[in-house]
């Protein structure tokens, strides 16, 4: 029983980690992506296709990650190039791919999918309790938790993560400096999509195997939230992802215990606590301000 509820909780998690850690390397860059929603819907779309056009679900998450980023792309070049407004922009961002992983998609609703499999390391995933939640898991997994490794030394251990964070503080200064402002911002942003375009992908091969529309409902703006919950640093990006992944599946298994809430409450649970995490952590303004960029949301224009 606590191993299947140890594998549902990573299973509800690791979309939200992959999120969450790629909207984190944008805002350490000073930019702002509201289109994480978008992105990651575009993601489920994109994988899910790839996956039936295929009959590959590995191709399929390429598609997703493609998908994921040529989105971003429009955003860095709407955000960055044109410098529009990056919360509007954001927010289109979101709207746009909603419409258009349902056009996209509607083809493939109903139809089933080739989940992607599990990586079942002999003698390692017998351990009981944790063996198959660390040794029997999918590739998507796997990448998630190394992100988080990787982004964390990239940010804090190399020459390239101090100089997009002096960017994400201070752009006029890194520029004067001879800074590419831009073009920092521009990876930054392709990274974050990739990111949340893995993170749709994995929820149409490996949380659900199908397509349904809208069907990442709301996990991009709880990837959002959990980068401020986390005071942008990657590995309590990784402890927020876990803790609302047990609260998305608690309520399953409270639904499946017969529990007397009524089951839209349960739903609800979830975004609930992303709105209760965010209204205790803005009544500390010491907590809020903690590795906040202080030019996040903020166009650049360079010899402006």
């Amino acid at each position: 029983m606590l191993e299947s509820i140890l594998l549902t909780i990573a299973t509800a998690a690791t979309p939200l980690l992959l999120a969450a850690i790629g909207e984190l390397v944008v805002e350490r860059s000073g930019t702002l992506n509201l289109g994480v929603e978008g992105m990651m819907v575009m993601g489920a779309v994109g994988g899910f296709v790839g996956m039936i056009l295929t009959g590959n679900p590995f191709i399929g998450a390429l598609v997703g990650v493609l998908f994921g980023t040529i989105l971003s792309l429009l955003f860095a070049f709407l955000a960055l190039t044109l410098a529009t407004n990056q919360y509007a922009t954001g927010l289109a961002l979101t709207i746009l791919g909603l419409g258009l992983s349902g056009l996209i998609g509607e083809p493939y609703v109903g139809r089933s999918a080739v989940r992607m499999p599990v990586l079942d390391i002999p003698v390692l995933s017998d351990i009981p309790i944790v063996g198959r939640l660390l040794f029997g898991q999918d590739v998507i997994f796997y990448i998630s938790i190394a992100l988080v490794i990787g982004v964390a030394w990239f940010l804090f251990r190399t020459k390239q993560g101090l100089t997009l964070r002096s960017i994400g503080d201070n752009p006029q200064s890194a520029h004067a400096l001879g800074i590419k402002v831009i073009r920092y911002r521009y990876l930054a942003v392709l990274f974050g999509g990739a990111c949340a375009g893995l993170a749709g992908a994995h929820l149409s091969l490996v949380y659900t195997p199908q397509w349904t529309e809208n069907m990442s409902a709301g996990r991009g703006w709880i990837a959002l939230a959990l980068v401020v919950f986390a005071s942008w640093r990657p590995a309590r990006v990784l402890a927020g992802a876990y803790l609302f992944g047990a609260v998305s599946i608690g309520q399953l298994h409270a639904q499946a215990l017969g529990i007397g809430i009524p089951s839209q409450v349960l739903s609800a649970l979830p975004y609930l606590a992303t709105v209760l995490v965010l209204v205790l952590i803005s009544q500390n303004r010491r907590l809020t301000l903690i590795n906040t960029p202080a030019s996040l949301g903020k166009s650049f224009v360079p010899d402006r």
